[in-house]
């Protein structure tokens, strides 16, 4: 399980949301089989949208990221609920990029950055809501950093992290966002500028067994920060047999009917959890007279 929480400075000007992802990192490299930098890129897309899930409002919300930078990984999409749980695909988990200088993992350089960032949020109304930015950089935070400045107007602090140990091992894994809610103070902006100068980075913070409580305070130091709320959330896929009958059916009578003409069985595979539906050629037909 991971686990989020939410802290707010003394004038409720200023709200950080941080979370240990660790148990849905490694869940979602597990499930896709990602190589270690693979990993890295899925663990910093599902650890920021479970963050941006846990600020919907009602159940039933749900919110969607989706990045595609031309790099060798293709497309990563996270999908997440109100409450955080988050399930994510990548067009090639095992695609590979030489590691940086300073012998890191090149994040940006395996997903690229000639793109764009996509934010859908389904909030039960007639249409989604739906903002996309240019990439800045493809290191994910900075792109988050920047979709909230230029698409919601909210200024907003993005970091995200995942440690690696011995055999690439995932060790920890977390972030926090920190956002102002207008009318802005000059003198919150001030201090959060302070306390991200001089904040470890992400994984340092993880390598030193901070938990979310202790990142988002530090984060809200000098703003009189308190931990509003804090729950629990996990890597979880809803798909099911009946709603991949229902994406069966949406393919139309003259697909079906090919399908079932082709071959004895059509296998339907979860790109977020790699489970497989087997229907046969009797069901499909069973469909069109449904």
């Amino acid at each position: 399980m991971g686990k989020i929480v939410r802290a707010l400075s003394e004038d409720g000007g200023v709200l950080c949301s941080a979370i240990n992802s660790t148990d849905i990192v490694r869940e979602a490299a597990r499930v896709h089989g990602a190589s270690p930098v693979a990993a890295a890129a899925l663990g910093r897309m599902t650890t920021a949208a479970s963050i941006m899930g846990g600020m919907l409002k009602y159940e039933g919300d749900t919110l969607t990221l989706r990045i595609n930078g031309g790099g060798p990984c293709g497309t990563l999409t996270a999908v997440a609920d109100y409450r955080g749980n988050v399930k994510c695909c990548v067009g090639n988990a095992a695609a590979s990029v030489p590691q940086k200088a300073d012998g890191s993992l090149d994040v940006a350089g395996v997903i690229g950055n000639d793109g764009t960032l996509t934010v859908v949020k389904d909030m039960g109304l007639k249409e989604p809501y739906c903002g996309q930015i240019p990439l800045q950089s493809g290191n994910i935070a900075d792109d988050i950093t920047a979709y909230y400045t230029i698409s919601e107007q909210l200024p907003t602090v993005v970091s995200l992290g995942t440690v690696f140990g011995e055999g690439a091992k995932i060790e920890a894994a977390g972030g926090f966002m920190v956002q102002i809610v207008p009318p802005i103070s000059d003198k919150a902006v001030k201090v959060l500028e302070e306390n991200m100068q001089n904040m470890e980075s992400v994984n340092k913070m993880l390598e030193n067994g901070l938990d979310p409580e202790e990142i988002a305070l530090k984060a809200l130091a000098g703003l009189g920060g308190d931990i509003l709320d804090s729950w629990e959330a996990q890597y979880y896929c809803d798909c099911s047999r009946e709603r991949t009958k229902g994406i069966l059916m949406s393919l139309g009578k003259a697909e079906i009917e090919r399908l079932a003409k082709e071959q004895e069985k059509t296998e339907v595979c979860c790109h977020f959890c790699n489970k497989k539906y087997v229907f046969s050629a009797d069901e499909l037909l069973k469909m069109l007279k449904e």
